[in-house]
């Protein structure tokens, strides 16, 4: 049976090592609402540096998820110091409980602030496509599909919630999702 995955990615208004009150609120928040999501049923897996590490995105080991890869349009910094962006990469067992994970609980609180922290790119901020049962997807998968997800618009290639598509690529809706513009606004 095929997963869906998810790829996030959010290019925040100061980096991650600044010490700004906003940008502590966000880490601080982020381990409680990572914790919340992987116990939500449908919640699969998602990557994770290889034993623990610690540094910046790009340079951690990543295992099976391959190597660490933003969109062309992320033009800050790649040190610790300068690194300003969150992603996330994850599989699911199907759209409906990526949903409700998503728009509810800390989750959902945390979108509400989603612009304190974040800046409005023009960019889509995630991106879904259908992996078959044991495929791990990469980073770079996840950046092509939302760089695909930009360019052209949702596709059984690169879908968003609004315009989403089942795994044989038909057009499906999750219940009490209404489609809506996938332009960035």
């Amino acid at each position: 049976m095929p997963h869906l995955a998810l790829y996030t990615f959010g290019v925040l208004k100061s980096p991650l090592a600044d010490p700004a009150p906003l940008t502590r609120e966000l880490h601080d928040s982020s381990e409680a609402v990572y914790r919340t999501i992987s116990r939500h049923p449908g919640y699969l897996a998602h990557a994770e540096a290889e034993d623990g590490e610690r540094g910046t995105h790009f340079d951690l080991g990543w295992g099976a998820w391959g190597e660490f890869a933003v969109p062309t349009w992320y033009g800050k910094g790649r040190t610790v110091e300068t690194t300003a962006l969150a992603t996330t990469l994850s599989l699911w067992t199907d759209l409906r409980p990526a949903f409700d994970a998503i728009y509810t609980g800390l989750h959902r609180e945390a979108l509400n602030r989603r612009y304190d922290w974040f800046e409005r790119t023009g960019h889509p901020s995630h991106v879904f496509w259908w992996v078959s049962d044991g495929v791990i997807p990469t980073w770079q998968d996840g950046v092509s599909r939302l760089e695909h997800l930009h360019d052209h618009g949702s596709a059984p290639h690169a879908f968003t919630f609004h315009h989403s598509f089942a795994p044989d690529g038909s057009p499906t809706r999750i219940k009490g999702i209404e489609p809506k513009s996938d332009q960035v606004r």
